[in-house]
């Protein structure tokens, strides 16, 4: 790597509902519009000067590290400095000669989308760093984050991808998902941030005893979806789905808590109850806006909107 080239990249991403991808379920997902950039710039002195900045270009986090122990000099953040130090660790772990030049960086990261929406703020971040270092991604993930990876997957995905887990494979294929009826789609953004580490802790107590019919299920459904013609199938899947996870997970849909009025359908995205919804609509654009705008739910959006590519389901 040229220690005086200015490095930039661009992450894409999505919303997501990973429980049953961690037991090998194959989930359909599509990069968002959305996404985070990085800019590393080399400098004369032994440190890793961190700056990262909010879509409105507020400086929402900093930190100094000493190379090459990566000791935090200072920081206004304590939790996420420790936690970016962790993924330093593993690049260094992975790549040992990455760090060997003597030389520091200055590193500033520019996020598109306000990071409450939760739409990747890590993963994107995962990706970017791993595309810096050439180290692999999924093993940062792995040694930092944890979680299923599809995440990273769709990160720097430029199509639609089918993506799967089995132990400790990963396997990602175009899924060609173009769907007819995109004009009747929607997401709107309930509000309710989710950790997707705390929800996997959770589903992991639960102890599904039929988890692997379960995810064989929604494989199958993530298939359907994909190659669904009309907007009526496509509602079929998303409520087949919904329920599916509802009763696994032993919380209630989303439409049930917030929507059991509306004429369409809703299906969580996230952390499974929070962040996104994607919501279906045969209603004009600005009756259906309205319909959660009184509601108090005031971010909604197109599906060409926010979707480059689509959705994790």
């Amino acid at each position: 790597m040229d220690q005086n080239y200015t490095y930039h990249a661009k992450g894409k991403f999505l919303l997501s509902a990973e429980y049953f991808v961690l037991d090998g379920a194959l989930a359909l997902a599509l990069p968002l519009t959305f996404g985070q950039s990085m800019e590393v710039q080399s400098i004369d002195n032994s440190n890793i000067t961190w700056k990262s900045y909010s879509n409105e270009k507020e400086l929402w986090f900093e930190a100094i590290y000493t190379l090459p122990t990566f000791l935090i000099e200072s920081t206004n953040n304590q939790k996420i400095a420790d936690r970016l130090k962790e993924i330093l660790e593993s690049i260094q772990h992975q790549n040992a000669t990455h760090f060997e030049s003597g030389k520091g960086f200055e590193i500033k990261t520019n996020l598109d989308f306000p990071r409450l929406w939760g739409l990747g703020t890590s993963s994107t971040l995962i990706h970017l760093l791993a595309q810096w270092s050439s180290t692999n991604p999924y093993q940062l993930l792995a040694d930092t984050f944890g979680g299923s990876g599809y995440d990273i997957a769709r990160a720097g995905a430029q199509q639609a991808i089918f993506y799967r887990k089995n132990d400790e494979k990963i396997d990602v294929q175009p899924s060609g998902f173009l769907p007819l009826f995109q004009e009747q789609l929607f997401f709107v953004y309930l509000g309710k941030k989710q950790n997707s580490r705390e929800g996997i802790q959770h589903y992991r107590t639960l102890n599904n005893s039929n988890h692997k019919i379960i995810a064989q299920r929604l494989s199958e459904i993530s298939e359907g979806m994909a190659v669904a013609k009309t907007l009526s199938d496509f509602e079929a899947l998303m409520l087949e789905h919904e329920n599916i996870i509802s009763k696994a997970l032993r919380i209630p849909r989303a439409k049930e808590i917030y929507f059991a009025d509306f004429w369409g359908e809703v299906k969580s995205l996230g952390a499974w109850g929070g962040d996104f919804v994607l919501v279906t609509s045969d209603k004009p654009v600005e009756e259906t806006r309205k319909y959660f705008n009184e509601k108090g739910f005031e971010v909604f959006f197109r599906y060409g909107e926010m979707v480059e590519g689509g959705g994790l389901f």
